[in-house]
């Protein structure tokens, strides 16, 4: 029986891109021309539409959450659920729920980020201040509008701003809301776009309005008279200085230093913290501390914890016995965030174009924004009135005759015919002969046309009024002063931020010199430290070290001077003599490997002791080769505890030595020959890591195995082991040279 042929051919096209015209294709495109069609749109849009604020001080996300919350009636009624805003607010904003609850939440007044919260939250929102506290879920919380947004939304039903289709076109939505008060500077604002960003600080309200009045007053007045600093929802202290802070208001560009506030509980003897600055979190703070406090630079703390609870934020600091907390905090605002810089960058959207401008600069053009709001308004209310009075002034027509209209209707065979001959009975127009025609029957009496056309009078002046303000700038101006003195009587709140001047700053006094005192230093190989001083040296006995462990070094110094730990991972840890504990020689010492919080198996292969950072780092590497580091290369303008790459890596270390002069040293090599080497025979390099200069010439399977200082009559003839040139193979020891080596590690 013959096999049935069969078709290969896949009977569906399963290439999901086959109906795309071009899909596949390698096209050639200058990369030019792939910026501006791709990437340039995707980047004004991240400018435009999402993280550079408006001149009403919102970014669209703030806005679309806002409307829908005013359009669900939230303004003025009961809180509902976060999850039931988030999903309605889906409507205008396409990006998610996650996201929307996101801006939610840091618009909340349980969030306190904002000086002036614009939403009213129930539950648990976060703060601010924490890192680690995470916000419920919206099926959780509630939330509302807060009263002051009846300033961002009380005009926005009068035609006072542009309203544009949503993203699917079913609904419309505001470009701008009409905020009555410059909230772009009021409440803290920050975005990262692409290739910009914004940074605005929050002002106190009150301070913001009245020198809007006195802008409005007077353009040329100075904003400094009455703006001193911003002013954050997590208070504070801002250190005022002059220059900078007139940068900031002046240009819109510069940076505030603010530090926390503190307490001391005299009878716990600790330390409450309860203000930081806005630009850090409690547990930022605590690791800080934490980690200078494992360092050893600040001995005076015990405990540290945050008792952060209902009652706000809270860090407290157990202090040890004898300490001065004004001191401690002077050393805690220089060590750790509490002491922390707000970065300005006045970045705002004005009519599309992205503008970093200072506080007078944004202010005159929210003047001119709230002034168009303004006379958009007075411009719609005029319609309203005039329309108004233009049917009653029809109505005021049928008050002639009452009867006569009655019998017009009633005398007209067809409905339609009933507004024209209305129209030719009084000689009113069509608008005017719709109006009286809806009228009921019911209200067809003198009482009812009396009672509507009396508003005549009222209205022609109220109109009169209305084209008064459209032609003169100066009742505008006064509108919008009397608006902002409202804001102030109703949502004015004194300064959160307390600002401090220089001079009432008490000084960081420099820490407390380090006494001078002679000790005695004494590392032992294992890595354990010791320090002595003179007296209890004279009184102890033999120096107790670990099975097999072997003091390997031993200093006669004072407490002051710097160590250097140089590691076997090419690295070296900082410290100070006098961040030792005093010791005496029947206990092992403190371990440095724990001390300096060196990795695991992290050994100390050498110690440097120095005052200042001059001299030079000697390295001795197996492959023959001896690098020469000038110690300014150790020397870090921060007072940072450890480098890496301290040394050169390519081949194991033998020996390190740090000398303050040159000086002649003997290597010995695996084979028995000695070199005596100066070492200002090599010149030093300013690079840490640098491999080195070959100075032992090496057979195969040979090493540098030792390095020591040469003592003058050590050798009997040493020009047999010195040379002129490097590198040398060096000499082994002649008979009368021949004996035991004392050896230096």
């Amino acid at each position: 029986m013959a096999k049935k042929k069969v078709d290969k051919k896949p009977k569906y096209d399963i290439n999901p891109n086959a109906h795309i015209i071009g899909a596949g294709e390698v096209v050639n495109q200058r990369i030019t021309d792939t910026l501006e069609v791709n990437y340039m749109p995707y980047a004004m849009s991240v400018i435009m539409s999402r993280a550079i604020p408006e001149i009403d001080g919102l970014k669209p996300a703030h806005r679309k959450l806002l409307y829908t919350m005013y359009k669900m009636g939230l303004l003025n009624g009961s809180r509902v659920k976060s999850a039931n805003i988030v999903g309605r607010t889906m409507q205008l904003n396409p990006h998610g729920d996650a996201a929307i609850y996101d801006t939610m939440v840091r618009l909340s007044r349980g969030y306190e980020a904002l000086l002036h919260p614009l939403v009213d939250s129930k539950g648990n929102f976060g703060k601010a201040y924490s890192r680690d506290m995470m916000w419920a879920a919206s099926r959780y919380t509630e939330a509302k509008l807060e009263s002051i947004c009846s300033e961002l939304f009380g005009d926005i039903d009068k035609d006072t701003v542009d309203f544009v289709d949503n993203y699917d076109s079913t609904m419309k939505e505001p470009t701008l809301l009409p905020v009555s008060f410059p909230s772009v500077l009021v409440n803290a604002n920050t975005g990262i776009a692409v290739g910009m960003a914004s940074s605005i600080c929050s002002f106190n309200l009150e301070e913001i309005c009245n020198t809007t009045i006195e802008l409005i007053k007077d353009p040329d007045y100075d904003v400094s008279e009455i703006i001193k600093a911003p002013d954050f929802i997590g208070g504070g202290q801002i250190i005022y200085n002059r220059d900078e802070m007139m940068n900031v208001i002046n240009n819109g560009r510069g940076s505030i230093k603010v530090r926390a506030k503190y307490n001391y509980d005299k009878s716990n003897n600790c330390i409450d913290i309860y203000e930081i600055p806005p630009t850090t979190t409690a547990e930022a703070i605590i690791d800080k501390i934490i980690e200078k406090f494992k360092a050893g630079s600040l001995k005076e703390i015990s405990d540290v914890r945050d008792e952060t609870d209902k009652n706000g934020l809270k860090i407290t600091i157990d202090l040890k016995r004898g300490t001065d907390p004004d001191k401690l905090m002077l050393k805690l605002y220089k060590q750790t965030p509490m002491e922390d810089t707000f970065s300005c960058n006045f970045n705002v959207l004005i009519a599309g174009m992205p503008q970093v401008l200072g506080v007078k600069q944004l202010l005159t053009e929210w003047i001119a924004f709230r002034t168009g709001c303004v006379r958009r308004r007075t411009f719609f209310e005029l319609q309203k009135c005039r329309s108004r009075l233009h049917l009653l002034e029809g109505l005021q027509k049928i008050l002639l005759d009452i009867d006569k209209a009655i019998k017009i209707i009633r005398n007209t065979e067809e409905e339609k015919e009933v507004v024209t001959n209305l129209m030719i009975g009084f000689g009113i127009d069509e608008i005017q002969a719709e109006y009286v025609a809806e009228i009921k029957l019911r209200h067809l009496n003198r009482e009812y046309i009396l009672k509507h056309t009396k508003d005549i009078e009222s209205l022609k002046d109220t109109i009169k009024d209305l084209e008064e303000i459209l032609e003169k700038r100066q009742r505008v101006k006064k509108i919008i002063i009397a608006e902002l003195q409202n804001v102030v009587k109703k949502f004015g709140k004194p300064r959160r931020s307390e600002i401090i001047y220089q001079a009432e700053i008490a000084e960081a006094e420099a820490e407390e010199p380090v006494s001078n005192e002679p000790v005695h230093l004494f590392l032992s190989r294992e890595g354990y430290f010791k320090k002595i001083t003179p007296l209890s040296l004279r009184m102890s006995g033999e120096q107790k070290v670990k099975e097999n462990d072997e003091i390997i070094a031993t200093y006669d110094t004072t407490n002051d001077v710097e160590l250097l730990f140089f590691t076997n991972k090419q690295q070296v840890y900082k410290a100070k003599a006098d961040d030792f504990e005093f010791t005496k020689a029947s206990v092992l010492g403190e371990y440095v490997p724990s001390k300096l919080d060196m990795e695991p198996e992290e050994t100390v292969a050498y110690m440097a002791l120095l005052k200042e950072y001059n001299g030079h780092m000697m390295f001795f590497f197996e492959n023959g080769k001896v690098a020469k580091v000038d110690m300014s290369a150790y020397a870090t303008k921060t007072n940072r505890k450890k480098l890496i790459k301290a040394y050169s890596d390519k081949s194991p270390l033998v020996a390190a030595l740090y000398i303050t002069q040159d000086t002649e040293l003997v290597l010995i090599s695996s084979a028995g020959r000695h070199l005596l080497f100066n070492t200002a025979a090599i010149s030093s390099k300013a690079a840490k890591d640098t491999q080195g200069v070959a100075v032992f010439t090496l057979k195969k399977g040979q090493r540098l195995m030792t390095v020591r200082p040469y003592t003058d009559g050590e050798f009997a003839k040493p020009y047999r082991y010195r040379t002129k040139n490097l590198p040398s193979t060096g000499a082994l020891l002649s008979a009368e040279d021949s004996g035991e080596q004392m050896t230096l590690i």
